[in-house]
């Protein structure tokens, strides 16, 4: 069982807190060339620094700013993969899956499916809303953000779910011996990470009922399947489409996107929608296409330590 694999008596809770904390000392270091881009900038062009989010997004060449904010990611991931071998002497599969190896069928099922979703939701939303989208395709930029996207965006995602979905849903089982409270915490953490995003600030707390609920859908796949497959797939799929497909100015990236949102953001169906239908739609496909059973126990069961 895939949360079963980090349930050891020898794998005590301060391992996690010590394990978090490296990880983000980590995600640290790689915001170092950012920094450094930063200062050479204000030294050459006396340029203002930087101090709020915003003015931190506009103040590279979008793609510059986009490469310099998921490198980070990359030595996050790496503290990731220290953490789980050294420090808790796991191999970073026993954190994947509990398949004797990756099912990479999943995670490009998972991908495609969010894809297609996402790409005819928005090409549908266009049509039905041509005012207010911008086709702002620029071959060369778009060709540059492409291969940045394609190469980084999978790492800062699969990041993201081997902290939540892989390392800290076994590190809270350790703690508490039951499902429900690593995937109820693994969700609302997931969430408050999006606190600094500027979403939040243009359309309120109600934001979080997205972030939260999205932290929730990932996890819950995550412990029916026993494995993070399909959690891989679909985060890789949401960013990577995002980051290619529609920018707008009050985005957490700004890219050279084929469209640019110039709608204002509401607290509306756009918020409330995927939690409340789409996600359970997904949930449907998934759960026949990969016959879930025994939901109750999956999600809400007892853990035992291993010895």
């Amino acid at each position: 069982m895939f949360i079963e694999q980090g349930i050891r008596s020898e794998n005590k809770f301060w391992k996690y807190i010590l394990g978090s904390v490296f990880i983000i000392s980590a995600s640290f270091v790689g915001q170092i060339p950012l920094v450094l881009a930063v200062m050479s900038k204000i030294l050459t062009s006396g340029a203002v620094y930087p101090s709020t989010n915003d003015e931190i997004m506009h103040f590279f060449e979008p793609n510059l700013t986009f490469f310099l904010l998921l490198i980070s990611f990359v030595f996050a991931f790496a503290g990731i993969y220290f953490v789980v071998k050294y420090l808790h002497k796991q191999t970073f599969l026993s954190v994947t899956t509990s398949r004797k190896k990756v099912d990479w069928g999943r995670v490009f099922f998972s991908f495609g499916l969010w894809a297609a979703f996402s790409i005819v939701s928005t090409l549908v939303y266009y049509f039905m809303n041509p005012t207010l989208y911008v086709l702002d395709f620029k071959p060369v930029p778009f060709a540059i953000l492409f291969v940045i996207a394609v190469a980084l965006v999978p790492i800062q995602t699969s990041t993201e779910e081997y902290v939540f979905r892989g390392y800290l849903m076994q590190g809270f089982g350790n703690l508490a011996l039951n499902k429900w409270f690593p995937l109820l915490m693994t969700s609302v953490i997931f969430g408050a990470m999006h606190l600094s995003n500027p979403e939040v600030t243009k359309i309120g707390n109600i934001v979080f009922v997205y972030y939260i609920g999205t932290g929730l859908f990932l996890g819950i796949i995550t412990l029916m399947d026993e494995g993070m497959e399909l959690a891989l797939g679909f985060h890789a799929a949401n960013n990577l489409i995002g980051a290619l497909l529609v920018t707008s100015d009050w985005s957490a990236f700004q890219t050279h996107s084929i469209f640019k949102d110039m709608s204002e953001p509401q607290a509306g169906l756009d918020i409330i929608l995927p939690v409340a239908l789409v996600y359970p739609v997904v949930l449907f496909i998934f759960s026949r296409k990969y016959q879930w059973t025994n939901w109750k126990e999956k999600l809400t069961g007892s853990i035992e330590i291993k010895n």
